[in-house]
């Protein structure tokens, strides 16, 4: 049998593709996106309105805020951008189930003592509270098992200040269901009716780890990004995943010299040297990209979101597999993670990274079948170092210049033309 590829002229945007998927939505296209924090939720949101079947693989290494508590508590990976995700394509109309929606998305005050965070707690796991008392059964003797479940688990002096109820009950559920999330974010999906598919890329307790180029190592999520410590001051040279139980020790801060047990760590074996670890991508989800009729490497934290999901065994090689079009969509407004980097760099950042999986040197790598477009809007985006067209062409790309920034969503994309025109593209 021969393979035979078939490639297509399309318009961007097409209105005819857009309005036919905006009046069938339930039979709308399946498009992946590899992603992790709050840059996608606008667009998830506006996807709802096109397709019903949207594949969010989502990263799990979060280390700041509260998932940072639960991650520490319970050796966990993180699911504050999972749950983020499951709000973000819910159906929070009457037509789904609201109170849930009202309930996942509350946060316990930050300021409260912690002997009112306990009792608010407990009612809302007995099903005493406003919040858990307006699910209607079976639904809420379910999701209050879970609370209940976490509360028993918990260590002495769990921080409940600013906890998210919906992280809490996440967590009750992976407890409960032996350790696994697949299970329980699919049990939620379906209770807050998710108009797609929510999965974690790998169901372990890693880290993120980067190699500045100065030298310098950084491990944990939330030292890469620059919103909760300050932006790192040397590019990037090298990302990894690390075990998360592995030996740490701090490190002096990439800010200062000074030493403080929630700046870096390093994660060390009993000689001293960095282990990483490349756990290998669940079956589930490489029929999920296999099944994908777009691949999408959309916006958001360049490393911590978009390639982090690409360092799994296996994801490289599922994406190769699919014919599909593979487009990115780079920032269009500054990214600390991107410091000293420009477009091009990115570009070939992340096809070296899908390249590491297939075992191929990089002047053998296939780069037409694992990244085929460059969506942006070069006349109102900021990307770094410029657009130049003829540079990513020598790479083998083609490069889709086109409105996707309005004038009420600038610096940012305008999420009604972004996902019009990645929509076309299927």
């Amino acid at each position: 049998m021969a393979e035979v590829r078939v490639s297509r002229t399309a318009r961007v945007p097409d209105p005819l593709r857009v309005r036919r998927y905006h009046k069938a939505p339930e039979v709308g296209p399946r498009v992946l996106f590899f992603s992790g924090g709050t840059a996608l939720t606008g667009i998830s949101r506006t996807l709802t309105r096109y397709t019903h079947h949207s594949i969010h693989l989502v990263t799990p290494f979060d280390s700041g805020g509260s998932s940072a508590k639960l991650r520490d508590a319970f050796s966990m990976p993180a699911i504050g951008d999972l749950r983020s995700r499951l709000m973000a394509l819910a159906d929070d109309s009457v037509l789904g189930h609201p109170e849930i929606y009202r309930l996942f998305t509350h946060r316990l005050p930050a300021e409260a003592r912690p002997e009112m965070l306990q009792a608010t707690l407990r009612e809302l796991a007995a099903g005493r509270h406003p919040l858990s008392m307006a699910v209607a059964e079976p639904m809420r003797t379910l999701i209050c098992h879970q609370l209940g479940f976490l509360i028993e688990a918990m260590p002495a002096g769990f921080d409940l200040r600013g906890a998210s109820i919906g992280n809490l009950i996440i967590a009750g559920g992976y407890l409960n269901h032996h350790e696994q999330l697949d299970q329980i974010i699919f049990l939620f999906s379906k209770l807050v009716h998710v108009r797609g598919t929510v999965r974690a890329i790998i169901n372990a307790d890693c880290h993120l780890a980067v190699t500045l180029e100065d030298g310098r190592r950084i491990i944990g999520q939330h030292q890469i990004t620059g919103k909760e410590v300050a932006p790192l001051e040397s590019p990037i040279a090298r990302i990894q995943l690390v075990e998360a139980s592995a030996k740490a020790s701090p490190k002096a801060s990439a800010k200062d010299n000074t030493t403080d047990s929630t700046t870096e760590r390093e994660t060390h074996n009993d000689a001293g040297a960095i282990v990483p670890v490349r756990p290998a991508l669940h079956l589930n989800n490489r029929q999920l990209i296999d099944s994908a009729e777009l691949i999408c490497f959309p916006p958001g934290s360049f490393y911590s979101s978009v390639i982090a999901n690409l360092l799994p065994s296996g994801v490289g090689r599922a994406i190769l597999a699919n014919p599909c079009p593979k487009v990115y969509i780079p920032n269009c407004s500054p990214d600390p993670e991107q410091t000293g980097k420009t477009l091009e760099q990115l570009v070939a950042t992340l096809i070296d990274t899908l390249c590491a999986d297939l075992d191929v040197s990089r002047n053998d790598c296939p780069n037409e079948h694992l990244l085929n477009i460059v969506l942006l809007d070069s006349q109102r985006g900021d990307y770094p170092g410029g657009v130049s067209v003829p540079a990513l062409e020598r790479m083998g790309l083609t490069v889709i210049d086109t409105r996707l920034i309005s004038e009420q969503s600038a610096p940012y994309y305008d999420n009604e033309l972004l996902v019009t025109a990645l929509l076309s593209l299927v």
